[in-house]
């Protein structure tokens, strides 16, 4: 045990944001600011030089975003990443976690939630805002997702081409009507609402093929 204060930088391209962070922090004995960076890029690069306890990122920032700059540090380092955002949604809170970092908060965490997630964290403890854990749990209960049948990802990658679906009834020789079935099934299982998503989703799945032939993984 130690009576040390841990070590914590902070990074977020907001500064009025990253302000009101050390603000909360800063009467806290326990805990010690020892360096704020502005993009996720001097984040790992004060990560390397000061190697804290804990690394406090924002999920978007310049150069590197929390997701890049999050696998970076915890590559090459001890210090453990805590996302401290705004975004809530599955496709953010998952690409965080996949990439290392040990908790995920909403800036909406009070004083007592953020002292409490820090030192959490520093331990190598799982920390996750109540919204985020609840949307987890219900992402974990649900069904497994089908695989999409070939004339699916024939309607997708159509629609990745840019086709309408006009065009993509055409192409295909089957009904626009169809079309619309064949899109909305794809919504489903991708959990999607739109059509850009829909791509994104696949390509990042490896369910597409990218225009030089090879799949994207």
């Amino acid at each position: 045990m130690t009576d040390e204060p841990l070590r914590v930088i902070l990074a977020d391209d907001h500064t009025v944001m990253r302000a009101g962070v050390a603000a909360l922090l800063a009467d806290e004995p326990t805990i010690a600011i020892v360096g704020e960076a502005g993009d996720g890029a001097e984040a790992v690069e004060l990560v390397e030089r000061l190697a804290p306890d804990v690394a406090l990122l924002d999920l978007r920032m310049p150069v590197l975003d929390g997701v890049a700059a999050t696998a970076e540090i915890v590559r090459g380092a001890r210090t453990r990443v805590l996302i401290l955002t705004t975004y809530d949604t599955d496709a953010e809170i998952e690409r965080a976690v996949e990439a290392g970092a040990i908790g995920y908060l909403l800036k909406d965490t009070t004083r007592e939630q953020l002292v409490e997630a820090v030192h959490a964290a520093s331990r190598g403890e799982t920390v996750l805002a109540p919204r985020v854990a609840e949307k987890l749990v219900a992402r974990m209960r649900r069904p497994a997702q089908a695989a999409l049948t070939a004339r699916e990802k024939d309607v997708l990658n159509a629609v990745a081409d840019g086709l309408s679906n006009a065009e993509i009834a055409g192409r295909l020789i089957i009904g626009e009507a169809t079309v619309k079935t064949h899109l909305l099934r794809v919504f489903a299982k991708l959990d999607v609402s739109d059509r850009t998503h829909a791509v994104v989703v696949a390509l990042e799945r490896g369910l597409l093929e990218r225009p030089d032939g090879r799949r994207d993984h």
